[in-house]
């Protein structure tokens, strides 16, 4: 079990600038060790030189100047107060281009109303355990925008988390063809948190020249929905009357499906896709929190399972679920619990 079950709360607020400045001097230390390891826990699985990192980091950077300049002037401030260079901060954005199968493999599932006592989106984050230590509770407070809350590393400008107009996101990785330059990803899921309803989300990704394919599950106030995300559409998955809608790490849109079989499968995403499903439809409905996070627990096909533990694989053997999250949308609610679910309790942090 985690000795500290909570990751550490920090609340910014203000104008773009002031918010980066804010977090640059609460999460300082975070931020520079997140930035020190970006580079080499992407060498474990391939290798990329900083040269090469920071050129596709400094093209970034005037792509976002024309889709999202405000976020654009948060990580500046960012870099006023943490010490660590705008284009440093944008290669921690830009990771998932250098090696875009390898943003998290994860499970997740978005459940209504109809189907729960309450409308939640959820998921194992299935990654490299040396984030832990860099990992946070933020909740911005923009001026003339939805305030929301996420967990995520220290220098991020978006993670998995909901906004205060009752859009709550989970994420997967999707592989599928990408390309090294364009928009990153987190500056379109931004985009997501500063949306008021589904059609203004999908508006957010599709007004951006992606560089790499994605999946993220969304609780909205127009129901449920999964994008998945290629380099040149959104394709929107939508609840079929079940309720519930589910995803892991492969396509399953009808238009995508083929590029299944020229992607390798990651982390058993078949099994683990089969598996939420049958215990999702085995449960008692309406289903309740404690069987979503009974759910988020399962070991069938240890330790390759839903609650991933370290295995030997030779190339992410060591990715575990860094932490579970289940986010009440309705109530604004993040429950997170830090590491294995099987080992470690779900903390809530609420989005006042």
């Amino acid at each position: 079990m985690n000795a500290n079950t909570r990751f550490r709360e920090i609340d910014i607020s203000g104008s773009p600038r002031q918010m980066g400045q804010q977090l640059g001097e609460e999460a300082r230390e975070e931020i520079r060790g997140f930035h020190e390891i970006a580079l080499d826990r992407v060498n474990l699985t391939m290798r990329v030189s900083e040269k090469n990192a920071l050129a596709v980091a400094a093209d970034c950077l005037k792509r976002v100047e024309e889709y999202s300049p405000d976020v654009l002037e948060e990580l500046r401030g960012m870099s006023d107060t943490s010490g660590v260079s705008t284009q440093e901060l944008m290669l921690l954005q830009i990771r998932n281009q250098l090696q875009p199968d390898r943003d998290g493999a994860c499970t997740s599932f978005a459940v209504s109303s109809k189907a729960a006592n309450s409308s939640m989106v959820g998921q194992n984050w299935d990654n490299d355990p040396a984030v832990d230590p860099f990992t946070i509770v933020l909740t911005r407070r923009p001026d003339n925008e939805p305030k929301f809350m996420s967990i995520t590393q220290a220098g991020l400008v978006a993670y998995i988390g909901v906004n205060s107009a009752g859009i709550g996101v989970c994420m997967n990785t999707l592989p599928a063809p990408s390309r090294m330059l364009g928009v990153p990803h987190y500056f379109t899921l931004r985009g997501i948190y500063q949306s008021t309803s589904l059609d203004d989300a999908i508006e957010a990704v599709h007004r951006a020249k992606r560089a790499i394919p994605a999946n993220l599950i969304l609780v909205t106030p127009q129901g449920l929905a999964d994008f998945e995300i290629t380099i040149d559409n959104v394709h929107v998955i939508r609840d079929s009357g079940s309720g519930i809608v589910t995803h892991t790490n492969h396509c399953i849109h009808p238009s995508l499906t083929s590029v299944n079989d020229d992607f390798p499968e990651l982390i058993q995403s078949g099994p683990r896709k089969h598996r939420i499903d049958e215990l999702l439809q085995k449960s008692e409905k309406p289903l309740r929190l404690s069987s979503l996070q009974k759910i988020l627990c399962d070991h069938e096909d240890f330790p390759y399972s839903i609650c991933r533990h370290n295995n030997d694989h030779p190339e992410n053997g060591f990715w575990t679920s860094v932490f579970s999250v289940i986010i009440n949308v309705d109530t604004r609610e993040m429950l997170v619990s830090r590491g294995n679910p099987c080992q470690n309790p779900y903390e809530t942090y609420q989005l006042n």
